[in-house]
């Protein structure tokens, strides 16, 4: 069997196409690169290099060979990372985005617990309503609401975004209770302002067996969900929002629920992060709590 040392060396000179500049990658001389390379390809009777006296560049065997390396250091360095994580606990800086008010009143307060049970973990948390790219923007994990499209991410479901429909009594008291979305029409909508296309937020309805999305006619749009609560709350018109935004205002008596038999599905929220083989701890604990949150909820 091959020995690590030699597959180290091997990769790192198929990875520089040459023996010198592995060589001082790894900290040793050409020479003894090149003799790992010759024992490991003595060992698996196969020529892995093309050589000359100007290049080195992989057979074809080398190839499906490099391949199979790559998982192999792959795999011991996440072992490693393993390793030291399990001695120091989870440690440097959780980099993630998060919708605003979901952020706010959902995640901060997990990202607060975790903070002071890990002293050597710091948090850099982004709050937008934008979509962002994970990968190019070095982030650790993300928050996103509704299905995922993007394969080169893992999604970990831990709970549900519930929209409904609202008014404030006071609305109602000056216009006839809506009783089916059709009736919508003859109503003031506020809509949510999509930051990617500047466009007003679909509503979602149930009616029947299916699920039907309309962008209700409105002359106001607002960028902000807590925004749109407070406009709804001083009768100004009808919204369409997460459960967690009106909450507060319910129990006030200051929005009512309106079109209960029309609610549409639930839709996912989820822990996303970029499918590596290693998961950073800091990661994983957080999805462990993200995942009690929702179960004591």
């Amino acid at each position: 069997m091959a020995s690590l040392d030699l597959i180290v060396s091997f990769a790192a000179a198929a990875r520089h196409a040459g023996f010198a500049r592995a060589a001082r990658e790894l900290g040793l001389s050409p020479s003894a690169v090149a003799k790992n390379v010759a024992n490991l390809e003595a060992q698996l009777g196969m020529r892995l290099f093309h050589r000359t006296t100007r290049q080195v560049t992989l057979s074809p065997d080398g190839e499906d060979v490099y391949a199979r390396c790559k998982r192999i250091l792959e795999e011991v360095e996440s072992l490693e990372s393993v390793a030291a994580d399990a001695r120091t606990g989870p440690r440097g800086t959780l980099r993630i985005d998060m919708p605003i008010t979901y952020g706010r009143q959902v995640v901060l307060p997990v990202l607060t617990r975790l903070m002071s049970r890990y002293a050597e973990l710091k948090i850099d948390a982004r709050f937008s309503d934008q979509f962002v790219d994970i990968i190019k923007e070095g982030l650790d994990a993300a928050i996103r609401v509704g299905p995922l499209a993007d394969s080169s991410l893992v999604g970990r479901m831990f709970d549900q975004q519930v929209i409904w429909t609202y008014a404030s009594p006071a609305y109602l008291a000056r216009h006839s209770m809506p009783q089916s979305p059709d009736a919508l029409s003859a109503h003031t909508c506020l809509l949510f302002r999509l930051p990617s296309s500047g466009q007003g937020r679909p509503w979602q309805f149930r009616i029947g067996k299916r699920e039907v999305s309309l962008v209700p006619e409105s002359g106001v749009r607002l960028g902000d969900g807590e925004a749109l609560v407070q406009a709804a709350t001083a009768g100004l018109g009808l919204i369409q929002v997460p459960t967690y935004m009106a909450e507060r205002e319910i129990k006030r008596g200051k929005l009512v629920e309106i079109l209960q038999k029309y609610r549409p599905a639930p839709m996912p929220i989820s822990l996303v992060y970029p499918s590596h083989r290693h998961i950073p701890l800091r990661v994983r604990v957080l999805a462990d709590a993200l995942a009690e949150r929702s179960h004591a909820a």
